[in-house]
């Protein structure tokens, strides 16, 4: 059942979109009791709007859509070099964005942004494959291939199609913290932040995929968070040596065992703060950060505001 303080979500479905865009888009945010979303699929018009590979989607709603939401997503599509956005589409985006709304690109539905205005003067990013094309196209965007996604306020893009799904994680943990968003990472069985190469700087909290060479090793940590935890010790969790598991950790991450260590525990931080009562002092220690002068620190350099700020903010 919707209610009043749903967050309202549109999803813009153009000619030639990719399924699996359109499905992240559509599902990550899907209305649920532990969901406070509500998501219209729309087109250019109702109907049938031609996507790629022999799919086409019915989609109910046209462009008021994009009048009635507070986000806006715009999946990719296969072809976005030989692909034209309508002046109608462009002047409802610009219209949105006039208003207010946020609006997000999955993949290469950056280029979509990119034709109605909206990432000019800023940096954002689309799929690895057509980053060239973008920069030759709007050389006044400040194109970025080497990460999952671009949070530019109210415009944000994202890199290639899975990518999306870090994006509307992201999303959610701007609109209502890091647990729900954990929460929603869990149903989709998702890493709630992904590392390597093109990972965001942003604290993580829980192991990596199946596969990963110390995923037990860090879902210990994280049991332990309030534990001293030092590179002897993850090691010899491990079964490596400290030298050996700094290597492996470091490529695998991209973060060193420490500096991985500490977002976690900022991680924690930032759930302890959003949904309980513990005072500052009571969470450094919950977090194994010892001093509320200790956690005050890190938290500011890695989040950007203080932890009473960050409390007062989302209990706002």
């Amino acid at each position: 059942m919707t209610t009043a303080t749903d967050h309202r979500v549109g999803v813009l479905v153009l000619d030639g979109a990719k399924a699996l865009d359109v499905g992240i888009a559509a599902h990550v945010v899907a209305k649920r009791p532990s969901m406070p979303y509500e998501v219209r699929v729309c087109g250019e018009r109702p109907g049938t709007v031609d996507g790629w590979n022999g799919l086409a989607y019915a989609v109910s709603h046209g462009l008021e859509t994009l009048e009635w939401a507070d986000t806006i997503l715009v999946p990719g599509c296969r072809n976005p070099a030989g692909t034209t956005t309508s002046r109608e589409v462009i002047e409802a985006l610009r219209s949105a964005y006039a208003r207010g709304t946020r609006i997000a690109a999955i993949s290469t539905g950056a280029f979509t942004l990119a034709a109605a205005g909206l990432l000019d003067g800023r940096r954002a990013t689309t799929h690895w494959h057509y980053t060239h094309v973008m920069r030759d196209r709007h050389p006044q965007i400040d194109v970025d291939e080497d990460v999952l996604f671009v949070d530019a306020g109210q415009v944000l893009t994202s890199a290639g199609a899975a990518s999306g799904i870090d994006l509307c994680l992201h999303l959610i943990r701007r609109d209502h913290g890091v647990g729900l968003a954990n929460h929603v990472a869990r149903r989709l069985v998702s890493a709630p932040y992904r590392s390597g190469g093109q990972a965001q700087y942003v604290p993580r909290s829980i192991p990596e995929p199946l596969g990963d060479a110390f995923a037990n090793t860090r879902a210990w940590a994280l049991e332990h968070i309030r534990d001293a935890l030092t590179l002897d010790a993850l090691a010899r969790r491990a079964n490596v040596s400290p030298r050996t598991f700094s290597r492996r950790f470091t490529a695998d991450t991209g973060l060193t065992p420490m500096q991985w260590i500490l977002r976690a525990r900022i991680d924690r931080a930032r759930e302890l703060l959003e949904r309980t009562d513990l005072t500052v002092t009571q969470i450094a220690e919950a977090t194994g950060l010892g001093s509320d002068a200790n956690l005050r620190r890190h938290f500011g350099a890695i989040v950007g505001t203080s932890p009473t700020g960050y409390r007062a903010a989302f209990q706002e």
